[in-house]
C-alpha cells in the first residue's frame, strides 16, 4: 500500500508509476498471502482473522521462522504449531510463490525465470552464479517508465509496481530452486541481491523498502545490507530516503558524462541533470571507501566511449569527491536497438584511463546473453514491437518529461 508521501512524490510525467495508488489484486480464494509481510503485519493479519492477541504473538513468531528459515509453504509442515490449528490457518492464509511461466538456463549457468502475477502481468528475475558469489537480479516493476534508449526493458510501457510480496517472492523462489533451505549464513549460493531487474526501484519506493527490510531481517533470510545493491537511473529526490530508510549499497545508471548524450540515452537526465545527480551521490548516507557508489556505464560505440568521455568521468568523480567505482558494461544488442557495441579494444582503453586515475573500472562479463538475461535485455516475450512503435513510445515518454 502506498503512503501519502509516495503518492505525492515528484514525477517525470503522466506515464510515471506513482500519480495514483493502484489497487492490489486479491486472491480469488480470499486467502491472505503471508510472504512479504513484516513481523508486525503478520501478527496483525492473525489478529484480524480472529486469533487472540497472546496466541497471535507466539504464532507470528513461529510462522515467520518456518517461512524464512525453513522455506515452508504448507502450514501442515509447521510441526511446532498444534495440528488442530492447521485447518484454521489453511482456510485463511497461504505462503505463496510467484507463478513460474518459463525457466531458462544459459550455457554459462545463468538462470532466468518468467513470472506471472495474480492479474496476469509478467515480470522476470535472473540468477547469476560466480565462483565466489551468486547474485539475484530482482525486478521492482512490470515494465518501465524511463525509456533508457539502450535498454530493451525500457521499450516496454509501465504496467504497475510490484508488491512487496512479489519482490520478496522472487528471493524465496530462487532459494527454492537452489535448494537453500533451511536458511543459513554460510555456504549459500545466493549471496547477493541487486535491484537491477525490470523497472526503476525508486519509483516503487515503499514496496522496495518494505521488501528489503524482510529480506534483511536477521531472524529470517538475514541477507546483509552490504550484500544488497539498489540501482537507480537518477531519481534524485528519493536517493537520500533510500540511504536513510533502506541503507543498502547504491548503484547509479550513469552511462554518459555530458548533458547532450545523457539526455538522449537516459532521458530522466532532462529532469534531474548530471550535476544534481552527482551531488545526491555525494550526499548519499553511508557512502565511503568501504561502501563505494557504483556507476554503471554501458559502452555504446562512438556514442559515449571516447577517451574524452573517460577523462570527463574521472574529472566528475574527483570534483564531487565520490567514493566510487565504475562498472563498464558491453552493450547487449537486441532487435531494433539504435546502438552498436563498443569494440573490445575501445572498452579496454576506456577502462585503462579510469584505472590510471586510481578509480576501479572493471569490465563486466556479459552473462546469459543466449537467453536474453544480460544487462538491459530483460523484457517479457509477449512484448514485441516494431521499430516505428519503439520510436513512438520513446517520443511519448520524452514528452512526459516536459
Amino acid at each position: 500500500m502506498q503512503t501519502e508521501s509516495a503518492a505525492l512524490m515528484p514525477i517525470p510525467g503522466h506515464i510515471d508509476p506513482v500519480p495514483v495508488p493502484r489497487q492490489t489484486v486479491a486472491r480469488e480464494d480470499g486467502r491472505v498471502d503471508l510472504v512479504g509481510l513484516s513481523k508486525a503485519e503478520l501478527r496483525e493479519a492473525l489478529l484480524a482473522a480472529g486469533m487472540d492477541a497472546k496466541q497471535a504473538k507466539l504464532r507470528a513468531k513461529q510462522i515467520w521462522h518456518w517461512i524464512y528459515n525453513r522455506g515452508a509453504t504448507e502450514f501442515t509442515a509447521m510441526t511446532d504449531i498444534a495440528k488442530a490449528q492447521h485447518p484454521w490457518l489453511v482456510e485463511r492464509f497461504v505462503v505463496g510463490r510467484p507463478e513460474v511461466i518459463e525457466a531458462q538456463v544459459s550455457t554459462d549457468g545463468t538462470r532466468k525465470w518468467l513470472l506471472r502475477g495474480p492479474d496476469g502481468q509478467d515480470y522476470e528475475m535472473v540468477f547469476i552464479p560466480d565462483a565466489d558469489r551468486g547474485t539475484l537480479c530482482v525486478s521492482s516493476q512490470v515494465g518501465c517508465t524511463l525509456n533508457c534508449r539502450f535498454c530493451h526493458t525500457g521499450t516496454m510501457r509501465l504496467v504497475r509496481n510490484l508488491t512487496a510480496q512479489e519482490i520478496v517472492g522472487q528471493v524465496m523462489l530462487a532459494r527454492d530452486a537452489l535448494g537453500e533451505w533451511p536458511s543459513q549464513p554460510e555456504g549459500r549460493m545466493l549471496t547477493n541481491i541487486v535491484m537491477m531487474g525490470m523497472g526503476e526501484p525508486l519509483y516503487n519506493f515503499d514496496n522496495v523498502r518494505d521488501a528489503l527490510h524482510v529480506v534483511m531481517d536477521g531472524d529470517g533470510l538475514a541477507l546483509s545490507k552490504r550484500r544488497i545493491t539498489l540501482s537507480t537511473s537518477g531519481v534524485v529526490p528519493m536517493m537520500a530516503r533510500a540511504g536513510q530508510e533502506i541503507g543498502v549499497n547504491l548503484a547509479v545508471s550513469l552511462h554518459a558524462v555530458t548533458k547532450e548524450i545523457r539526455d538522449e540515452i537516459v532521458p530522466i537526465n532532462r529532469k534531474y541533470g548530471i550535476e544534481e545527480l552527482l551531488q545526491a551521490c555525494a550526499d548519499y548516507p553511508g557512502a565511503n571507501n568501504a561502501r563505494r557508489i557504483t556507476f554503471e556505464y554501458v559502452m555504446l560505440k562512438d556514442k559515449n566511449d571516447l577517451d574524452e568521455h573517460a577523462h570527463e568521468l574521472v574529472r566528475l568523480i574527483r570534483k564531487y569527491k565520490l567514493p566510487a567505482k565504475v562498472n563498464l558494461i558491453p552493450f547487449n544488442p537486441w532487435p531494433g536497438a539504435p546502438y552498436d557495441t563498443s569494440t573490445p579494444e575501445r572498452v579496454r582503453r576506456f577502462s585503462d584511463i579510469i584505472f590510471e586515475a586510481g578509480i576501479s573500472a572493471p569490465v563486466r562479463t556479459p552473462r546469459g546473453r543466449d537467453i536474453d538475461a544480460a544487462c538491459g535485455q530483460l523484457k517479457t516475450a509477449a512484448e514485441k514491437k516494431s521499430r516505428a512503435e519503439l520510436d513512438r513510445l520513446a517520443e511519448e515518454k520524452l514528452a512526459a518529461l516536459g
